[in-house]
């Protein structure tokens, strides 16, 4: 089997590419340099083995040579091995000293290209490479030879853009050897340091100004007429930098996370919880679902409710004439997932609003409901149906569990500028966890209920998103930003 050298992209974890994803999942050991975003850790099995060979500033790590011996040495034991290079493995990376190491080892290797960040940093910063009547071509070059290495002269007469990777302390010489070999002190230039990362900072000047403006690494220097251009996007996102806590279970995570990225913010997954098998093993759920053509409703409370109980169904004639009702929106968007419509959908996300929402009892005989929800649901829906004249039989589809945190997980969100909380159990577990003085200070949740026992367990509810859903939850929190 292979070495995979894989680019990871410049910092963003959703600029990895699809075929760099697939080989993480199946990763046994993955290789990674000290900026891998743990986003793409995240995305390797549970058991692989992460080895961490990067270079901290000031710190030397190791050496090339033991790299390169380090990956020969897992690729001979076989296995599937990633070797996850930030920006392309081949764009000043080494990764041509690990595929010379490993080819001359006899060992088949892969090159993963990625996106790298000569390209989307100055593009995150509004600065396109090439642009019409500015630069018509870009080289890419490495500053840590300072003033030494490229041919500047020939780059100063070039008059493309010149992009220049790890060169933040050499600036000042590179600088200098530009403007000696005949470039205007006057050309724009561009520093983005932590580009295509919810940190990311631009800082504009001239070539003349570059050596005495304050620029810290890592940052991509983009010299050239382009950087006049100021087409700005990713800095005006309206979390850019925020750092915000998720606490819902992993599984159900993604859409928040993917929200939050999407705005700028920093996501800072906390999952206080694990989805867990009902008590019972599941066995009341499935009895259920045999007989599910025998009940007027089913009514399912949240996705996780959806997604046991359409497992256990062979179609959706399964239902035969029974009807659904959900408790909000994103209940209906995961029940549309199996292509079933709900056929009632309260205008607030509550369970009292389901209640008041649901039909008379039939005139002809007695009413029945199947109530599929978490073990430790409330019982306003069973109780309100059942005064309603409902006969209900309550099952268990799951139980949300509290999952172990690691210390560096809680300090992180210790550290972070906001909280989301999606379900009183996420309140109550991250308090459990973590404790009240490990709560940032912005708290937004998804629903009232929520708030009542974030509030009832002694914090201040900054904002509750309406309407009740991860949409509503981001733009509370953009609200509360703005």
């Amino acid at each position: 089997m292979p070495v995979y050298l894989v680019g990871a992209g410049p910092g963003d974890p959703g600029l990895l590419t699809r075929r760099g994803a697939e080989l993480l999942a199946a990763a046994d050991v993955v290789v990674h340099d000290r900026l891998a975003d743990p986003a793409l850790l995240a995305l390797a099995p549970p058991g692989a083995e992460r080895l961490d060979v990067g270079k901290g500033p000031g710190d030397e790590g190791p050496a090339q040579d033991e790299i390169n011996a380090l990956l020969v040495e897992r690729g001979r034991k076989g296995g599937t091995v990633v070797r996850l290079k930030g920006g392309d493995p081949f764009v000043l990376a080494r990764g041509g000293e690990e595929a010379e190491a490993l080819a001359a080892a006899g060992i088949p290797f892969e090159v993963v290209p990625g996106v790298t960040s000569a390209v989307a940093a100055p593009a995150y910063a509004g600065v396109p490479v090439t642009h019409r009547g500015l630069a018509t071509s870009f080289t890419v070059v490495t500053g840590q030879t300072g003033g030494e290495g490229p041919d500047w002269e020939a780059l100063a007469r070039s008059g493309g853009t010149l992009v220049v990777l790890m060169g933040v302390a050499t600036r000042a010489a590179v600088a200098g050897r530009l403007m000696t070999a005949g470039m205007d002190p006057t050309t724009p230039v561009v520093a983005v340091q932590w580009g295509t990362r919810p940190d990311q900072r631009s800082t504009r000047t001239t070539l003349g100004g570059l050596g005495a403006t304050p620029v810290e690494a890592p940052a991509v220097l983009v010299i050239g007429a382009v950087a006049g251009l100021d087409l700005r996007w990713f800095e005006d996102s309206p979390l850019l930098g925020r750092r915000v806590v998720v606490t819902r279970a992993r599984e159900q995570a993604g859409p928040l996370v993917e929200g939050l990225r999407r705005l700028g913010a920093e996501p800072v997954e906390v999952p206080v919880v694990e989805i867990a098998e009902p008590t019972d093993g599941g066995a009341a759920l499935a009895a259920a679902a045999a007989g599910l053509a025998t009940f007027d409703w089913v009514v399912l409370t949240s996705a996780n409710g959806v997604d046991r109980l359409l497992a256990l169904l062979r179609d959706s004639r399964a239902f035969g004439p029974c009807r659904v009702a959900v408790v909000g929106p994103a209940t209906a968007a995961a029940l549309a997932r199996y292509n079933v419509a709900a056929d009632l959908v309260p205008d607030e996300a509550v369970g009292e609003a389901l209640v008041d929402a649901f039909p008379s009892t039939p005139d002809d005989r007695p009413g029945r409901v199947l109530l599929a929800q978490a073990a430790d649901a409330r019982p306003v829906v069973a109780d309100g149906l059942r005064a309603a004249g409902w006969g209900v039989e309550v099952v268990e589809a799951y139980r949300t569990v509290p999952a172990a945190l690691a210390p560096d997980v809680l300090a992180a969100a210790r550290a972070a500028d906001a909280i989301t909380f999606t379900a009183s159990s996420t309140v109550r577990a991250y308090l459990e966890a973590a404790g009240a003085d490990a709560v940032p200070p912005v708290v937004v949740c998804i629903g009232p209920v929520t708030a009542a026992t974030a509030r009832d367990a002694g914090l201040a509810v900054t904002a509750v998103a309406d309407p009740h859903t991860v949409d509503g939850l981001l733009a509370a929190l953009v609200a509360v930003r703005g």
